[in-house]
């Protein structure tokens, strides 16, 4: 199940996700505990997934079942022949959807289109921050689930562990091997929330 191209879902594909019978999902919403909406003229509730992302995370509940289908990357560097480049690359030995973009601009008008489940985000952005990216997507209930890696070729070890405490997810360091790339996509994307 592909919820990154939905906005609305029914109980069932509620409890799937969260692994519960659809009578706890309904007993959930009534008592108030998950937003939504029913259907007019009907009982039939539709929860909406950035309401679901926040019910999960407010009750432990593992995000993982939001991440199925292939994973989605987003690849954000101002140097449209790297972005390209590690695109190709990762093409030939990764079944990632990739998509690759050189603005923080057309980086969110991207995210809402593609929903992208990572993204590689050159921190050195010309107009704008790779922070001022993360802290803006962070804010965002529909893309809660995306993760951040940060690239930049000029990072301390210092730098890197506080990228985390900025809503990074990871970050590694220009110039980088395919194998390191793959690595933090795949341990970004398998964190447990």
């Amino acid at each position: 199940m592909n919820l990154f191209d939905r906005d609305v879902l029914t109980t069932g594909e509620v409890a799937k996700i969260c692994n519960v019978a659809s009578r706890t999902v309904s007993k959930w919403f009534d008592s108030g505990q998950l937003k939504g909406y029913r259907i007019p003229g009907s009982k039939d509730r539709r929860i909406p997934v950035s309401s679901l992302v926040r019910f999960m995370k407010n009750h432990g509940i593992p995000l993982d079942g939001l991440m199925s289908g292939t994973t989605r990357v987003l690849i954000v560097d101002p140097d449209s022949g790297v972005a390209t480049k590690l695109r190709d690359v990762l093409a030939e030995q990764t079944k990632y959807e990739m998509r690759t973009v050189s603005s923080a601009f057309a980086a969110g008008v991207e995210c809402e289109r593609f929903r992208p489940h990572v993204m590689l985000l050159d921190i050195h952005l010309s107009e704008s921050s790779g922070t001022e990216v993360c802290r803006v997507l962070r804010e965002s209930d529909d893309l809660q689930v995306t993760r951040v890696i940060a690239m930049s070729g000029k990072l301390t070890d210092g730098q890197v562990a506080q990228l985390t405490h900025q809503g990074y997810d990871g970050a590694i360091r220009k110039p980088f091997t395919v194998r390191q790339v793959i690595d933090a996509i795949e341990r970004a994307h398998a964190v447990v929330y």
